[in-house]
């Protein structure tokens, strides 16, 4: 077969006489060099076939040079929450549990701008005849992200809980977070909206089944009494101070 393809007449190498044998031995070793340089250049082709690079993707030439989207700065998305308010508060006693027991309570929210507006820290003071709530909320603006964090702390154990982080779009904040509630994995969710230069709404809710549904724990209106920095005589007298 090699022979034939090389062009060597087989009836000639086989009909020499032995005079002839060198150059028999000849062909033979010509025969297998050449296998060997055919087989050298099969692997080199199956080499270059295999580390051929991956196909380039197909680049969209309509979008290139468009330019990259802005992120919109929200550091002062928070402004609207200095001062001091009263707050109307509805707590769901026992979430997640199918109770539809809640309690209310009244007292004040004092928020206070730090670094400028980046953020601010809430005080919250409230109460009924059987129950007083002190707690602080830290609120701090992500400049890389352009999100906030909200960190919620109580009285009553001094520590902080696992920040929830969010952000404003058309006038609504919306903050998450997951946390372990009674041994169970819940997502926590913290929304303010209908906000008005003197009232606002807020309500957190908890949800057990991945965001699917949502049921509210926390709900609270407020009304504006001051200005941020100034002082609130109009909390004197009231239970709220």
């Amino acid at each position: 077969m090699w022979g034939v393809a090389l062009g060597i007449q087989p009836t000639l190498l086989l009909s020499e006489s032995h005079a002839n044998d060198a150059v028999f031995r000849t062909g033979r070793k010509y025969v297998k060099y050449m296998r060997r340089v055919v087989m050298g250049v099969f692997v080199l082709v199956l080499s270059a076939a295999e580390a051929r690079p991956a196909a380039v993707p197909r680049v969209d030439t309509a979008r290139v040079g468009a330019p990259a989207q802005t992120l919109r700065d929200g550091q002062h998305d928070f402004d609207f929450h200095f001062g001091t308010w009263e707050t109307h508060i509805k707590r769901l006693t026992q979430p997640l549990s199918g109770s539809t027991n809640w309690v209310e309570m009244k007292g004040t929210v004092t928020v206070r701008p730090i670094w400028d507006g980046r953020g601010n820290l809430e005080e919250i003071d409230a109460r009924n005849d059987a129950m007083h709530l002190q707690g602080m909320t830290l609120f701090l603006y992500d400049p890389e992200s352009h999100q906030w964090s909200q960190t919620f702390a109580s009285a009553n154990d001094g520590k902080l809980e696992e920040p929830m982080v969010g952000e404003f779009k058309d006038g609504r904040g919306e903050f998450y977070s997951q946390e372990t509630f009674n041994g169970r994995s819940v997502l926590v969710r913290f929304v303010w909206s209908d906000i008005k230069p003197d009232s606002h709404h807020v309500e957190q809710a908890f949800s057990a089944d991945g965001g699917k549904t949502w049921e509210p724990n926390f709900i609270a209106d407020l009304t504006r009494l001051c200005a941020a920095g100034e002082t609130c005589p109009a909390a004197v007298g009231r239970g709220l101070e």
